[in-house]
């Protein structure tokens, strides 16, 4: 456990202040004491996986952060069904499975976080998402106790779920055999769209706004609007693709939040269109 660690170490984005308590759990007993702890103090508490999807404000976060990652990673193929930790990084899911022959996973190569998270948040790209493959999540609540809950009993719409105030811990989904040369081969693929058309190797923290209903996506209407390469602080709006506000490298999270601020008000103003944030915003 360590105290007052700042929050830029495990963030995408490279950006945001302390957290008051940083748990790096090894199995989940390590996560029922970092929510006992959270209990006992009055604290808030979040789970975080690989840090994308996030914004943590310059002020830290008050309260327990509990760091899903190693020693929640397990990965194994039951038949056609993977049982998966929540720490698993997703892009390492869709290159396994695709190594062993089974679909269902395989565009989520570019995802840039945890199983967990995405579980979670209904994570997806490139028409697929999480809600698809799912047939059960392993979750612990508040108090500490484990369990399992089947797909039919999670709503979960773009981007979002239902399920509440607990941290994921395993997930059951449901694959399809299919040549892993095939599946490597669309991978390659969507791995150098990624790199053509997105800014992947800049601090970030993944698209910023949901896509509106209809056929422009957010990226289009703020490209419309005139916004890319737009800067604020070291905060900027990528000229690669717009619905990515990177950190050039010396931003703060108070520059993202103006930015993110600017986009909205002009996407507003020129389109008719009120952007919906899909990062989490944090303290």
């Amino acid at each position: 456990m360590l105290e007052n660690e700042p929050l830029a170490r495990h963030t995408t984005y490279r950006l945001g202040g302390p957290a008051r308590y940083l748990v790096l759990p090894a199995d989940p007993d390590d996560v029922a004491k970092a929510l006992d702890l959270a209990q006992e103090r009055g604290l808030p508490w979040l789970a975080l996986g690989l840090g994308s999807n996030v914004l943590v404000k310059d002020a830290g976060y008050p309260g327990v952060v509990i760091r899903i990652g190693k020693g929640l990673d397990r990965f194994e193929m039951k038949g056609a069904t993977a049982i998966v930790g929540a720490g698993l990084a997703t892009p390492l899911l869709a290159r396994r499975t695709a190594e062993a022959g089974f679909a269902g996973v395989e565009r989520f190569i570019g995802i840039p976080g945890t199983v967990g998270g995405g579980v979670y948040m209904n994570a997806g790209a490139h028409g697929a998402e999480f809600a698809e493959v799912l047939t059960e999540a392993t979750v612990m609540d508040a108090k500490g106790k484990i369990k399992q809950v089947p797909r039919k009993q999670i709503s979960f719409k773009y981007r979002s779920s239902n399920l509440g105030a607990v941290v994921v811990l395993e997930a059951k989904l449901a694959l399809i055999e299919e040549p892993p040369a095939k599946l490597k081969e669309m991978q390659a693929r969507l791995f150098r769209w990624r790199k053509a058309g997105t800014p992947f190797d800049q601090p970030c923290c993944g698209s910023v706004f949901k896509n509106p209903s209809g056929t422009r996506t957010a990226g289009m209407l703020i490209d419309e609007s005139g916004l890319k390469g737009f800067t604020i602080g070291g905060a900027q709006v990528s000229p690669l693709h717009a619905n990515y506000i990177v950190n050039t490298g010396n931003a703060t999270a108070a520059d993202v939040v103006k930015a993110i601020e600017h986009v909205r008000k002009t996407v507003a103003k020129k389109t008719g269109v009120e952007l919906e944030l899909e990062v989490k915003v944090i303290g």
